[in-house]
């Protein structure tokens, strides 16, 4: 298979599709298995590439890993961890940023982590300082060295007072991964409550983890000496039924989205709602449908948890370039998300984007000189085009563009949807999407 696909757009998307567990969530409950002294088995676990990646970290740290990719079951042992050579570490370095959530774990384990150079979708700053200035909290010395960051604990690890000042889902992770076992009481304040998160907080209770989470956003951990294995189903992941809900809006199509649910996408189904689509929840999914008639612009900001969710405005933003009138949407949790509508406006949108706040509050990015606003004018028909996908959500994005413009568009650069869509193509097949790859 090449990384390219010809897409034959103007159809609306119709059928059934299946969505298993969260890549947000999946990723960090396999680094948790590290911390349990017996074996740890995962349900409803995606085949996505994020998936093999941390599969490989695992193992070449001494993990046994068995993962039965059509029934979603992975069985994780860590009786045998041990310390990876950096150079093995290193080739996983620009595929993934999970090798950071590594260092709490493996510090309790073997007393020492390593970090190479990290990759990942390029949204964004993301800096890694949050995590760094948690571990040297907890008592880890980092060494920055050549070819990444060597940490140690030669006095262990020990409970601290952390606040954040910005809820930020991977510092929040890695503050739980490494508190359940330090030694002491940890207290994090403005951390990020997000659905996996709380899944991750499940699992580490499962695990023998002692956790409160209180209703203003303070996560107190009591360290315990020894963990066990869990036995977890995850939850589902809500940004992929949210883009093939998007996509049903965009193309005026019909999609049951099995495995979807409610609860953790309440913010985006009233927006979905607002903006002229309807859905129905059922026991096993939700059917999320163009009803006919007029799409409604909106005013639309992104928010940590409970708001709306940055990863849902993207896909999102495609169904809005077909709405009438005039659509706001500020983005306030990464500073650089609004890059792939370059490639929608040469599709034939009308979207502008600008540096200040528009449509809500004041931000942190407002005084920094990024684009993080967007104006979209519609409704437009889209034409096909050559387009390049930039990163996971925004090349989902771009699929969703191609399958609504008519005629035929070349997309490049699939393999990094590959990361958080699994096999994406065959439930394009299932939904009657024209299309090829060579």
């Amino acid at each position: 298979m090449t990384d390219l696909l010809y897409v034959n757009g103007g159809n609306p998307l119709n059928g059934t599709i299946t969505v298993r567990g969260a890549k947000n969530f999946v990723s960090k409950a396999m680094v948790a298995s590290l911390l349990g002294d017996g074996p740890s088995v995962l349900r409803n676990v995606p085949e996505i590439r994020d998936v093999n990646v941390v599969s490989g970290l695992l193992e070449l740290h001494g993990v046994a890993v068995d993962y039965d990719a059509p029934a979603g079951v992975l069985k994780l042992d860590p009786s045998n961890v041990e310390s990876a050579h950096v150079a093995d570490i290193d080739t996983h370095a620009g595929s993934s940023r999970i090798p950071i959530l590594f260092c709490g774990p493996l510090l309790h384990r073997l007393g020492e982590a390593f970090i190479p150079d990290l990759g990942g979708c390029r949204i964004g700053d993301r800096p890694i300082n949050f995590h760094l200035d948690i571990l040297r909290q907890f008592g880890a010395q980092v060494d920055k060295r050549e070819q990444g960051i060597h940490l140690t604990a030669p006095n262990g690890l020990h409970g601290t007072k952390i606040s954040l000042p910005y809820p930020s889902v991977g510092a929040t992770e890695q503050l739980l991964l490494t508190a359940v076992r330090a030694e002491g009481i940890t207290e994090l304040s403005n951390a990020a409550i997000e659905p996996e998160i709380m899944d991750l907080i499940n699992v580490l209770q499962k695990m023998g983890a002692i956790i409160s989470v209180d209703t203003d956003r303070v996560i107190r951990i009591e360290g315990v000496e020894r963990l066990s294995g869990y036995r977890h189903t995850a939850l589902s992941d809500r940004i992929e039924a949210s883009s093939w809900a998007s996509a049903a809006l965009a193309t005026q199509g019909d999609i049951f989205v099995k495995g979807a649910t409610q609860p953790e996408m309440t913010a985006f189904l009233n927006t979905f709602r607002k903006v002229g689509g309807e859905f129905e929840v059922e026991e096993d999914g939700i059917r999320f449908f163009h009803p006919g008639g007029e799409l409604r612009s909106i005013v639309l900001e992104t928010d940590v948890h409970p708001g709306f969710m940055t990863d849902w405005q993207q896909p999102l933003v495609v169904a809005l370039t077909q709405a009438k009138g005039l659509s706001i949407v500020h983005e306030t949790v990464y500073e650089n998300r609004f890059g792939f509508t370059e490639a929608l406006v040469g599709m034939g949108a009308n979207i502008q984007v600008y540096k200040e706040c528009l449509g809500g509050r004041p931000c942190r990015f407002g005084q920094r000189n990024f684009y993080h606003s967007a104006v979209i004018s519609g409704p437009t028909p889209l034409a096909a085009a050559e387009i390049e996908v930039p990163d996971l959500r925004g090349g989902f994005s771009h699929l969703i563009a191609a399958l609504t413009a008519k005629g035929v568009s070349t997309v490049r650069g699939i393999q990094l949807i590959d990361r958080g869509y699994e096999r994406f193509t065959e439930k394009l097949e299932a939904l009657g999407a024209e299309f090829s790859r060579d």
